[in-house]
C-alpha cells in the first residue's frame, strides 16, 4: 500500500483572469495552478495572495460571469474531467462558495477537442460556449438567478459543427444583443486555415444549427499558414460608430471586427462589411498569447519571450491599417492579463511569472519588472544530492532533515534554470532599520530593568553604533551608552549578572556598570598585542591575543587572569567558543593543526582534543558552537564546527568527561559558515548558519535538522526578543540592517541559478562534487533558430560552471537525450573502476556515415584536472539513445525499439572499446530503464513495463536478455523505478501512478510472468522523472519513503510505502475525510483520484493514500476533527499526532 505527499506544490500558471470577485470597485487576479485556485489582490508592494484553495480536479478553464442583479463577478471553473461549477466570494467567511455545478457526460463517446478545452462568454454576459470535443459545442444560457437555489446557468444544449480542428474562437462585439462567434480552424487540406463567423442565436433567440450553408455569415481564406489566435475588436466610442455603405465596392473595414494573428501576416476582418485588411510583418514571429491594452492597441507575446504591440490605424471608425513594433523581453507567456494603468501580469509555464509596468512612450526602459512569482515547472529531470556524508559516513536522503537536496532542471530555452529544492523555514522581513554596509557583527542587549531586548549594538571595522528601542518599536540612535567604546570594532558584548555589561574590542575587555563611573573592570592585552577573538559566558571570558596567546579571565573576579597559554609549533587560534551550559569549559580551534581542543578555563589544560582533518588536509575550523539543541533528558550538548571548506561537523558531547563522539558532516557551502546562537523559549538553542546555503540548525524528534532559510544575503544575525517584536531576529546584509521573524512552519525552500538554456538532463557525482548537465541552447540569429547542445559540469554548492563545456553536433544537429554517472571498468592505471559520465544522444538530420544509418551516439566522458569533461569514447548507434543504465559494470542502452547491453573496457585514459553482448526487441519504444541486480525494468512508451533478465554468455557464447514478467496493459509510460525486491513504481502520460508487483510465487507460469497492480492513483499531473531514494526507517514509523517524483507542473512529491500496521488506519481516515470535507464545486474525491486513461477508468483510488488530503486534518477546526474521528477508533489527539508525524516527513 502506498502513500503520496506533496513537497512542492504546482507552480506553473496555465490560466489567469481578472474580475471583480472580491469587490465591486476593485479587480483581482485569479490564477489556476494544476488543482489549485489562487486569488491575488493588487497592493502598493505588488500582488498579494488573498486565498489559495485546492479542488478535487485539475483546472482546464476559467471565465467570469456577472449574473443579473449581482454587483460582483462570479468565477466559472472547469476541470479536465468535464466537471464545471461557479463560485462567488463570501465576505463574511472570507472564502469562496459554490453556486452551481454540473458534469458533462458526453466525453466517453466523442473525441477530445483539437487543441485545448475553451470557454467563451459573450460580451453581453448572457451566453456561454464550451468547446470540449471535436465537432461539438455546448451552449449555455445565463439567466436571472432562480429564487431559492440562486442558479443561473441553464442546462447545456449541444450542437454539431463541421469545423473539427478549431485552433481559436471568440465572440465578436456587435451592436445588437444577438452575439456572433468566430472560429479559426484548420481545413486539413491545401486550403490551409480559414476564418468563419456565425450568429449564435436567431431572431427567436433559438440557438443556431451552425449549418455552413445556411448559417455561416463569413468565410475568409488566404490567411497566414501559421495563424493561431483571434482578437475581437470593440466598436469604439460613440463618435466612432460605424456607418452602413450599401455599395459593396465602396465598403470599408470598420471597428467591431476581428484580427487573425499569424506568423507572417495579420488580417483584420470587418464582419459586417466583409472587408479585410492585411498587414505583412517585417519579421516573422510565433505568437503564443495576446492581451488587450486599449481598444486600438493589443499586446502580443511570442515564442522567444519578446513582447510586441499591435496598433490599429484608424480614420474615425474606419480601419486603415495596422502597425507592429517590439517593446522588449519578458518571460515566455502562457497567458497575459492587463490589470490597468500599464500593469501587465504575464503567466508562464516555462519560467517565472512576472508583473511588469509598461511605458509605451519610453525608448530606454519600456518594460520594468515589478514582481516575480517563482515557477520551477516544467521539471525535466532532477538529481538528489545528500548534503551529509561528506566523509564517507552513510547517506540518509532524508528530505525533512535538510540533508537531501533536490537539484531540478527547470524551465525551457531562455527561461531554463537549475533550482535547488530543500526543506526549510521562511524568514519574513518585518522592516528595514537602516541602510548601511560593512557591518561585521550585531549584538542584542537588555537595559538593567528590562526583561526584553531593547538595545542593538552594530559593530563596524573601526566603529560601533548603538540603537535603543522603546516598547512601541520606535528606534533612537545614541552617541554613547554606559561608557562603551564607540570608536572601535566590538568583538563581543553581552549582559552579565547584576545589570553589568561586557564589551570586548581589539584593545580591551571591559565590565561596565550603571555609572557614573561606568568602567567596573578593564583588562588589556600586553603591549604590542591586540585581541583577535573572544567568547564568554557570565563567569568566564576567553580571549586570543595576536592569535598566538590564549588568556582566561574570571568575570566574577573583575577580569582577573586565571590562566595564560602561548601556542607552540607555530600554531595559531582560528576560533574560540565559551558555552553557556558547560561550566569552566572553552573550545578552541587551531589553524595549523586543523584540530579543536576543549579546555578547562581555570588552567587552560586540555580536557579533550579532536583531529578534524580527514578528506581535506588543508581545512581549518573557523567557527564553533557548543549548545543544547536536543532535550536534556535525551541528549547532552552538541558541538558544531564550521570548517573553512564549507563543511559543518557535528559531534555529540559526553556528559561525564566531555569527550566527543558520533561525528557527522554536512556541506553548506564552499566557504566557512558563521554561527549565531539563538535561544529558544524552552531553554534549548538553535544555530543560524550564514553561508551560501543559509540554514537554521535545530533539534526536532531526537535529531538535528538543517533547514534552509531564505536569507541568502545575510552576513550576521542575532536574536532580538523585544517587546514590540517578540522572537525577532536582527539580520545584517551587505546593504542594510533589518528586523525579521522566522516562520517555524517547515516549507520548501528554492534557490535559482538562471542558465539561459534548457537543462535537459542532470547527474550527480559525489566524488567530483559536481553535477553533469546536458544542455540545449536556442538562439534566434537573423530570424533563423540555431540549436546547440553541450555537456558540462556545475559546482555542487553554487551550481556555477566548472571547466569548459564539451560541444556536440558539429556534423549535424544532435540532441542530448540522457546523462548518467557510473563507475566503469578500466584496464590502465591502478585498474580500479573509474567514475565516468555517460551521455546518450540522437541525431535530428540525415545519416552521416558511409552507408550506415546513424541515429544517435553513446558518449563516455572523464573529468580532467581543470574539471572539464573530455571524451573517452564515442559510439555511433543505429537508433536514438533514449535512456542509459549500468548493470554490473556493463552499459544498458535503450534505443528506439531495442534494449542493448554493451561491455565497456577503457584501455587508456582517452580510449575505450564497446562490445555488444545482448539485445531485446521492445513492443514500441523504451522510455525508461531501471536496473536491480541482473533484472532490467523497461518502461515502454505504449505497453507499460516489462522485466528482462540478463543471462551471461558461457564458453564464448553471447549473452541474452529474456523477458521474465510483463504488465499486460496499454499504458503510455513516462518512468519506472524499483521500490522493493519485486515491486516497481510506474507513471504514465495520463497522470496515473501505478505500483506493480511481480508474483514470483504464482501457481501457473502465466501468473509468475505477470506484473500485478497493487496500488494505483491518478495524480492529475504528468510525472517527468522518478528518483529512487534509500532511507533507513526508524522504529514505529508509519510510512517508509521510497522515491521522489517531479512533474511537468512544477510539483515534487514524496512516494512512500505504508507499513502493514498502519494501512487500515490511514485508509479508513482517508475515507472519512473524503466523505466529510468538501471542496469547491462539491467534487468527489474518489473520482478525482481514480485511475483513468483512454482504455480503463476506475471509480476510486486503489490501495493508495493521498497525503495532501490526510494533512488537511490539521487545517480543519476541532469540531470537524471530532466528526472525522467518530467511529474511527483513535482519539482526536492520537489522529492529530499521526498526521503531524506524517507531515514531518517533508
Amino acid at each position: 500500500m502506498a502513500y503520496l505527499a506533496p513537497i512542492h506544490r504546482p507552480s506553473s500558471v496555465r490560466h489567469a483572469i481578472k474580475l471583480n470577485l472580491l469587490d465591486p470597485e476593485e479587480e483581482c487576479l485569479v490564477l489556476a495552478k494544476a488543482n489549485r485556485i489562487e486569488i491575488w489582490r493588487p497592493s502598493t508592494e505588488g500582488l498579494v495572495m488573498v486565498l489559495s484553495k485546492a479542488i478535487y480536479g485539475r483546472i482546464s478553464m476559467l471565465a467570469k460571469i456577472r449574473p443579473i442583479g449581482s454587483e460582483i463577478d462570479h468565477l466559472f471553473i472547469g476541470t479536465v474531467r468535464f466537471q464545471y461549477f461557479t463560485v462567488v466570494w463570501n465576505p463574511e467567511t472570507r472564502q469562496i462558495d459554490t453556486v452551481q455545478s454540473f458534469v458533462d457526460v458526453t466525453e466517453k463517446y466523442v473525441q477530445d477537442s483539437y487543441t485545448q478545452d475553451r470557454v467563451l462568454v459573450d460580451p453581453n454576459g448572457r451566453h456561454l460556449i464550451l468547446e470540449l470535443f471535436q465537432g461539438i459545442l455546448n451552449l449555455i444560457k445565463i439567466v436571472k438567478p432562480r429564487k431559492g437555489t440562486g442558479e443561473y446557468l441553464e442546462k447545456p444544449e449541444q450542437v454539431r459543427i463541421t469545423e473539427l480542428k478549431i485552433l481559436a474562437s471568440t465572440f465578436l462585439h456587435t451592436e445588437t444583443d444577438k452575439p456572433k462567434v468566430a472560429f479559426l480552424y484548420d481545413t486539413g487540406s491545401k486550403t490551409g486555415k480559414k476564418l468563419v463567423t456565425y450568429r449564435l442565436v436567431d431572431e427567436k433567440s433559438h440557438y443556431s444549427q451552425f449549418d455552413p450553408i445556411k448559417d455561416r455569415e463569413n468565410e475568409v481564406g488566404d490567411l497566414c499558414f501559421g495563424a493561431s489566435h483571434l482578437i475581437p475588436v470593440p466598436q469604439g466610442e460613440e463618435i466612432q460608430k460605424r456607418y452602413i455603405v450599401r455599395n459593396a465596392a465602396m465598403a470599408k473595414a470598420q471597428l467591431g471586427g476581428i484580427i487573425v494573428v499569424g506568423e507572417t501576416k495579420m488580417t483584420y476582418l470587418d464582419d459586417e462589411s466583409k472587408v479585410t485588411v492585411d498587414h505583412w510583418l517585417t519579421e516573422a514571429s510565433i505568437f503564443v498569447a495576446w492581451e488587450r491594452y486599449s481598444d486600438l492597441q493589443y499586446l502580443l507575446a511570442d515564442e522567444y519571450g519578446m513582447l510586441h504591440l499591435l496598433t490599429l490605424l484608424v480614420d474615425g471608425a474606419v480601419v486603415a491599417g495596422m502597425e507592429m513594433r517590439k517593446i522588449g523581453k519578458t518571460t515566455k507567456a502562457t497567458v497575459m492579463v492587463h490589470m490597468g494603468n500599464g500593469i501587465l501580469f504575464i503567466a508562464s509555464h516555462v519560467g517565472n511569472s512576472q508583473i511588469v509596468r509598461l511605458d509605451l512612450n519610453s525608448d530606454d526602459r519600456p518594460i520594468e519588472v515589478l514582481q516575480d512569482l517563482a515557477n520551477i515547472a516544467p521539471i525535466l529531470d532532477f538529481a538528489v544530492m545528500d548534503m551529509g556524508g561528506r566523509e564517507g559516513e552513510a547517506t540518509t536522503n532524508e528530505y525533512s532533515s535538510g540533508q537531501a537536496r533536490l537539484v531540478t532542471c527547470s524551465g525551457a530555452h531562455e527561461e531554463g534554470s537549475l533550482r535547488s529544492v530543500r526543506s526549510g523555514v521562511g524568514l519574513e522581513d518585518i522592516g528595514i532599520l537602516a541602510d548601511m554596509d560593512e557591518i561585521r557583527e550585531v549584538f542584542s542587549l537588555r537595559s538593567c530593568e528590562q526583561l526584553w531586548d531593547d538595545i542593538l549594538v552594530v559593530s563596524f571595522p573601526i566603529a560601533t553604533r548603538i540603537f535603543l528601542f522603546d516598547p512601541e518599536g520606535e528606534i533612537e540612535e545614541v552617541e554613547e551608552y554606559r561608557g562603551m567604546l564607540m570608536n572601535e570594532h566590538t568583538l563581543l558584548t553581552m549582559n552579565l549578572l547584576d545589570g553589568l555589561l561586557l564589551q570586548v574590542t581589539p584593545t580591551s575587555a571591559s565590565i561596565l556598570g550603571l555609572g557614573p563611573a561606568y568602567v567596573v573592570a578593564r583588562w588589556q592585552p600586553p603591549e604590542g598585542q591586540i585581541i583577535t577573538a573572544a567568547s564568554a559566558n557570565v563567569d568566564h571570558l576567553l580571549v586570543s591575543a595576536n592569535g598566538i596567546t590564549l588568556v582566561s579571565l574570571d568575570i566574577q573576579q573583575q577580569l582577573r587572569e586565571v590562566a595564560v597559554q602561548s601556542l607552540s609549533n607555530g600554531d595559531q587560534v582560528a576560533c574560540i567558543h565559551v558555552p553557556t551550559e558547560a561550566p569552566n569549559l572553552g573550545v578552541v580551534g587551531f589553524w595549523k593543526s586543523g584540530s579543536i581542543s576543549i579546555l578547562n578555563l581555570k588552567d587552560l589544560q586540555i580536557v579533550h582534543s579532536e583531529e578534524l582533518r580527514r578528506t581535506n588536509s588543508a581545512s581549518v575550523p573557523r567557527d564553533i558552537a557548543m549548545v543544547q539543541t536536543l532535550p536534556r533528558d535525551r541528549s547532552g550538548l552538541s558541538l558544531f564546527v564550521a570548517m573553512e571548506d564549507g563543511i559543518v561537523l557535528t559531534f555529540s558531547v559526553d556528559k561525564s568527561n566531555y569527550s566527543l563522539f558520533g561525528r557527522k558532516s554536512i556541506v553548506l557551502g564552499t566557504q566557512q559558515a558563521k554561527f549565531s546562537v539563538l535561544p529558544r523559549s524552552d531553554g534549548l538553542f538553535n544555530i543560524f548558519a550564514t553561508c551560501e546555503h543559509p540554514s537554521l540548525i535545530y533539534g526536532s524528534e531526537g535529531r538535528v535538522i538543517y533547514s534552509a532559510v531564505t536569507a541568502e544575503t545575510a552576513l550576521c544575525v542575532c536574536s532580538f526578543n523585544s517587546e514590540a517584536y517578540p522572537g525577532a531576529l536582527i539580520v545584517a546584509t551587505g546593504e542594510n540592517l533589518k528586523i525579521s521573524q522566522i516562520d517555524t512552519e517547515r516549507r520548501t525552500h528554492v534557490q535559482t541559478l538562471p542558465m539561459g538554456q534548457t537543462i535537459r538532463r542532470i547527474a550527480y557525482s559525489a566524488k567530483e562534487k559536481a553535477f553533469g548537465i546536458g544542455c540545449i541552447k536556442r538562439e534566434l540569429v537573423h530570424g533563423e533558430e540555431i540549436i546547440t547542445n553541450s555537456f558540462s559540469l556545475v559546482d555542487e554548492v553554487l551550481l556555477r560552471d566548472l571547466g569548459k563545456p564539451h560541444q556536440l553536433g558539429y556534423l549535424q544537429p544532435e540532441l542530448i537525450e540522457c546523462v548518467i554517472r557510473a563507475e566503469l571498468p578500466i584496464a590502465h592505471g591502478d585498474g580500479l573502476p573509474a567514475e565516468r559520465f555517460i551521455v546518450g544522444t540522437s541525431f535530428l538530420g540525415e545519416e552521416v556515415s558511409n552507408g550506415d544509418e546513424v541515429k544517435g551516439r553513446l558518449l563516455v566522458f572523464a573529468i580532467d584536472k581543470s574539471r572539464s569533461p573530455y571524451l573517452v569514447l564515442s559510439k555511433n548507434l543505429k537508433g536514438s539513445c533514449r535512456r542509459l543504465a549500468v548493470l554490473q559494470g556493463k552499459i544498458v542502452a535503450a534505443l528506439v525499439k531495442t534494449v542493448v547491453i554493451f561491455e565497456y573496457l577503457e584501455t587508456t585514459a582517452v580510449s575505450a572499446t564497446l562490445q555488444k553482448l545482448a539485445t531485446y526487441r521492445t513492443a514500441t519504444c523504451p522510455i525508461d530503464l531501471e536496473v536491480k541486480n541482473n533484472v532490467i525494468a523497461v518502461a515502454d512508451m505504449m505497453k507499460s513495463v516489462s522485466l528482462l533478465e540478463y543471462i551471461r554468455g558461457i564458453d564464448g557464447m553471447s549473452g541474452s536478455l529474456n523477458e521474465i514478467a510483463r504488465h499486460h496493459e496499454a499504458l503510455w509510460s513516462t518512468g519506472v523505478v524499483s521500490i522493493d525486491d519485486d515491486s516497481y513504481l510506474e507513471t504514465d502520460a495520463d497522470g496515473n501512478i501505478i505500483v506493480l508487483k511481480r508474483n514470483i510465487n504464482g501457481v501457473t507460469l502465466e501468473d509468475r510472468k505477470s506484473l500485478q497492480v497493487t496500488s494505483e492513483i491518478n495524480l492529475g499531473e504528468m510525472v517527468n522523472k522518478i528518483q529512487r531514494i534509500e532511507v533507513e526507517p526508524s522504529q514505529n514509523v508509519m510510512v517508509i519513503p521510497k522515491a521522489f517524483l517531479a512533474t511537468t507542473e512544477g510539483s515534487v512529491y514524496l512516494f512512500s510505502t505504508i507499513v502493514p500496521s498502519s494501512q487500515d488506519l490511514l485508509m479508513r481516515l482517508q475515507v472519512r475525510m473524503s466523505e466529510i470535507i468538501s471542496t469547491l464545486g462539491d467534487l468527489d474525491f474518489n473520482t478525482y483520484r481514480s485511475f483513468k486513461n483512454s482504455v480503463r477508468e476506475t471509480v476510486e483510488p486503489f490501495r493508495f493514500v493521498d497525503g495532501e488530503l490526510i494533512e488537511r486534518f490539521l487545517d480543519v477546526d476541532e469540531g470537524m476533527q471530532e466528526e472525522i474521528c467518530r467511529g474511527l477508533g483513535p482519539s482526536v489527539e492520537d489522529v492529530r499526532s499521526v498526521v503531524e508525524e506524517l507531515k514531518r516527513l517533508h
